[in-house]
């Protein structure tokens, strides 16, 4: 089996190990055994002379190195030391690094002005991308879409808002439809019974609340009867004695003015003689046998 393999191959092999230490094949060094720690030493020559190889003799332009502390405080006119500023306060520490950086800006640029180095970028400089055209398209495309995204929320928000809006107003409309249908049908109904003798409901130009309503009647009451009563007087009469009013009187006797005689004596146009077919039928006609029978009929 594969275990056994194993335990073969690792036996072999301390086998030959016993038997090259017996050989005297295996050497001392391989562990050491340090009886004391070695002793420090402060190399000092050593130490400038692998400063002296790492460092090159290079011009100031090339290495545009400017060590200096910070400038001086515009406020306090004087230059503030490491001392004075408080590692803790953040404010402090910030600021002093700025007056440190502008310190070496201050005494950079006349530097590289007498170099003839220029400080400031073309207006026409092209500076390259970092990232390619593909990348900025891709980052483009999403930006785009992210932005449409949230387009299409907004309206969607707005869509929903004029929803609540157009529901709210259409039932404030229905109400008031049901209000005026309401109104109109109590104004028919007064019309009717001869409460009301105004059509303005009619015109949908009815629009008195109830106290206009009330002066109204106020009003009409003050100037004279209502219509109901108006109607009554209308169709029988305004009171006092009936009995005798169509008699004639002596002026209505002789008046003949507007006796017609081809009237009176059925002579009229287009009336026939006496026995005519177009003279006047008479009004109590007897019905014929037929009508009578069938009358009867029914009768039964």
């Amino acid at each position: 089996s594969d275990s056994g393999s194993d335990s073969e191959d690792s036996s072999l092999s301390d086998s030959e190990l016993q038997e090259a230490f017996a050989r005297g094949a295996l050497q001392p060094g391989l562990n050491v055994v340090l009886e004391e720690r070695p002793k420090r030493r402060n190399d000092t020559d050593g130490l400038k002379q692998c400063l002296a190889e790492f460092g090159q003799q290079l011009a100031w332009v090339e290495r545009l190195d400017v060590t200096l502390g910070p400038v001086a405080d515009p406020v306090s006119k004087s230059a503030s030391t490491s001392d004075a500023v408080d590692p803790e306060n953040d404010f402090q520490r910030e600021m002093s690094f700025y007056r440190q950086a502008q310190a070496a800006v201050l005494d950079a640029l006349p530097r590289l002005r007498k170099l003839h180095v220029p400080t400031r970028r073309p207006d026409d400089y092209f500076a390259e991308m970092a990232k390619s055209d593909q990348q900025m398209q891709k980052i483009r495309q999403k930006l785009k879409s992210k932005q449409e995204a949230m387009e299409r929320s907004e309206k969607a928000k707005q869509l929903r808002a004029m929803r609540k809006y157009g529901k709210k107003v259409q039932v404030e409309i229905l109400q008031r439809r049901q209000k005026e249908k309401k109104n109109m049908l109590n104004a028919v109904k007064k019309y009717q019974k001869g409460l009301s003798d105004k059509l303005d409901f009619l015109d949908e130009e009815q629009t008195s609340s109830q106290g206009n309503k009330k002066g109204n009647a106020s009003q009409r009451t003050k100037k004279g009867p209502n219509a109901k009563r108006r109607y009554k007087n209308q169709k029988f009469g305004f009171g006092g004695k009936k009995k005798g009013s169509k008699w004639n009187t002596k002026e209505s006797f002789n008046d003949v003015s507007s006796f017609q005689s081809k009237v009176a004596h059925n002579k009229g146009p287009g009336k026939g003689g006496r026995g005519g077919k177009g003279g006047k039928k008479a009004l109590n006609k007897r019905p014929g046998k037929r009508a009578r029978q069938k009358m009867k009929n029914r009768a039964r």
